[in-house]
């Protein structure tokens, strides 16, 4: 009886630990596709997802060992798992020497040591792979095959705990050059978590390499908590990291990644416990288990996302203590702007209600822009009022709509409409103002005044709402337009924000002001190639402070202009596609309007012939590769910026 319970106990443990390694394997591979399509720019980044990856491999090698059945069987995924383990510590010391780096706090011997390390973890493997001197034969137990330990597995052990060690004191430095308190708390909740999954991974090691084994049930536990530490820690760990090289507000990537968190790795391991935990019987109250599995996990997983989006402002408030508030408010303001479908549907809306209430067929509502009339929506007969619009004389039209009709007036409510060819014209004012946003036309089929007293006050409210939307859409058109003035400094101000202060920073760091953030690149760009033979616009162009062209000035005898052509020349044939060309096949199309146009100069008109299409539709097609050669440019910046800091790194350590 006690034999039985404890058999039930214990193969309760390993249940649980294997689906921990699979919460494990789950969380790692999210945070490293998170990390890597966020924030590849950054070193950090980089190098954290590297060291997640190889633990990652680690438990993914677990998976599978709680499946197999001989050692034969387990020995090439124990191999794959020390591949992983012996670049462990070297991950470790890159990461902590990229933090270092970010502190502007470089150094040439600790570049050298990782670089080193690397070396190590492939003499490690190679002793795995060729030898028996690092681990023996594998040992096939239900709980936990191993591999037995070699005679240079306790000399491995002092190299990896050194290593980690030193990682942990270099991410201890880099925590006090922090100034801020932000950075400090940030490099702090990295010191805390940093040596989790490597305590996660070798006492794997350790513990299945020791003789005699140790009690199946008290390495259950063991592997429990460090599974559990290990999916928190990462999580821990990938937090701050996730802050490096964005340029979004600190709140925007704490959401991205809350909601990224819930959404993704949580309803993998959600139905990855179901999958585990559905008992493997043959009927489930009278249904095949393939039945119930499907059921279940179809509904845990929508009423996982109905329980996310139900608990949104819990996790805002947990979130955005400080700006719940003004979080609120953008999130409401976000729920009511109007696109222009939006508005576009709405007063198609209104114009239906408008026709029915009068028992005509055609309406329309039309605002003024530029001192000219443009239809917004109709409802009936298009031509009709594409006619009326054309032949409409907006000045005339106003003014008669601003004399009064006392009779009009009354009935309805101070709006004095005026009939004009066929429509009955209802100028739109803003909210009792003079200044008139649009008009309302109505088919005019019989006398206002004929009007019943409920199709008055039905018309009045109508208008009085088609005031209201115009209103709305001015006001927005005006906020647009101011927020996409002050973009540019918003973005600046964002850079600024990413420049973190340590200790031994100028007082007044440089802060990257590329011309590849600015909107007007893409025009500096335009410009440069039309004058990419020769003109102003490239002699004296901006793009010629980019770092990728002065890169390129010593393959050029230091002349500038040389160097820009040819940068511009390497942007436009990254847009080659591969293969025979053809001037008319759509893949080829903006390559070919660059070379044709810029490259060789040629004219317009001879362009448009080669490539069988209008010169209306080449301008257009023309924007586009102008856009697609900034963005390439752009690329090729951000690159050589890269490198830049890559070799800023490889200098002496001051003493």
């Amino acid at each position: 009886m006690v034999e039985t319970e404890f058999l039930n106990w214990l193969n309760i443990l390993i249940a649980v630990n294997r689906l921990l390694s699979s919460a494990v394997v789950i969380t790692g591979f999210s945070l490293v596709i998170y990390i890597l399509t966020h924030n590849l720019r950054s070193s950090v980044a980089r190098v954290f997802s590297t060291l997640t990856s190889f633990v990652t491999l680690v438990y993914v090698g677990d998976i599978v060992l709680f499946k197999v059945t001989s050692a034969a069987a387990a020995l090439p995924w124990l191999k794959m798992q020390w591949v992983a383990i012996a670049f462990v510590p070297t991950a470790y010391l890159h990461f902590s020497d990229a933090l270092l780096a970010t502190t502007n706090d470089r150094s040439r011997l600790r570049h050298v040591s990782v670089w080193f390390s690397y070396l190590v973890g492939v003499g490690l493997v190679g002793l795995l792979l060729k030898t028996d001197l690092l681990v023996r034969e594998a040992v096939y137990r239900q709980v936990a095959t191993q591999l037995r330990a070699g005679p240079l597995f306790w000399v491995f052990s002092i190299y990896f705990f050194l290593t980690v060690g030193g990682g942990a004191l270099n991410i201890r430095r880099a925590r006090r050059r922090c100034l801020t308190p932000t950075s400090r708390r940030r490099m702090t909740y990295l010191a805390l978590a940093f040596v989790a999954p490597a305590l996660g991974v070798f006492p794997y090691v350790m513990l299945t390499s020791v003789e005699p084994p140790l009690p199946s049930a008290l390495l259950m536990i063991l592997l429990l908590i460090g599974n559990v530490g290990v999916v928190v820690m990462m999580v821990i760990m990938a937090y701050p990291v996730t802050y490096f090289g964005v340029l979004m507000p600190d709140r925007i990537v704490k959401q991205k990644l809350a909601q990224f968190l819930l959404r993704g790795p949580l309803s993998a391991i959600v139905v990855i416990s179901l999958l585990q935990t559905i008992p493997k019987v043959e009927t489930i109250l009278g249904l095949s288990r393939d039945t119930v599995l499907f059921t279940t996990v179809v509904a845990s997983m929508v009423l996982l996302q109905v329980g996310i989006t139900m608990a949104q402002p819990l996790i805002d408030h947990l979130l955005y203590k400080k700006d719940r508030d003004e979080i609120a408010w953008l999130r409401h303001l976000d729920n009511r702007l109007l696109t222009a479908t939006d508005m576009q549907q709405f007063l198609e809306n209104l114009l239906s209600a408008v026709c029915d209430t009068l028992r005509v067929t055609t309406a329309f509502v039309a605002a003024i822009d530029g001192g000219e009339l443009h239809r917004q929506a109709f409802y009936g007969n298009p031509k009709e009022v594409k006619a009326f619009l054309s032949s409409c004389d907006l000045g005339a039209l106003v003014q008669n709509a601003s004399e009064h009709s006392p009779r009009l007036e009354i009935l309805f409510n101070g709006v004095t409409p005026v009939v004009r060819d066929g429509f009955w014209i209802f100028p739109l004012r803003a909210n009792s103002e003079e200044t008139t946003l649009g008009i309302l036309g109505v088919q005019a089929h019989k006398d206002l005044t004929l009007l019943s007293d409920d199709e008055v006050e039905a018309l009045v409210i109508l208008i009085s709402q088609a005031e209201n939307a115009l209103a709305d859409r001015y006001l927005q058109q005006n906020l647009f337009g101011a927020l996409k003035q002050i973009i540019p400094e918003m973005e600046a101000i964002q850079r600024r924000r990413g420049t973190v202060r340590y200790a031994g920073s100028p007082p007044i760091q440089p802060i990257d002001e590329s011309l590849i953030y600015a909107p007007e690149f893409p025009q500096l760009v335009k410009g440069a190639l039309g004058h990419y033979w020769g003109g102003p616009r490239l002699s004296d162009s901006p793009l010629l402070h980019l770092s990728v062209v002065r890169r390129a000035l010593q393959e050029h005898d230091g002349q500038p202009v040389k160097a820009l052509r040819a940068v511009l020349l390497r942007a436009v044939e990254a847009l080659r596609p591969g293969g025979e060309r053809k001037m008319t096949a759509r893949e080829w199309l903006l390559y070919n309007i660059l070379e044709l146009k810029f490259l060789r100069g040629e004219q317009v008109s001879y362009v448009a012939r080669r490539l069988a299409m209008s010169e209306s539709d080449l301008y257009r097609k023309q924007r586009v590769a102008i856009k697609e050669v900034a963005r390439t440019l752009a690329r090729m910046e951000e690159a050589s910026q890269d490198e830049n800091e890559q070799e800023q790194n490889i200098i002496p350590e001051k003493s």
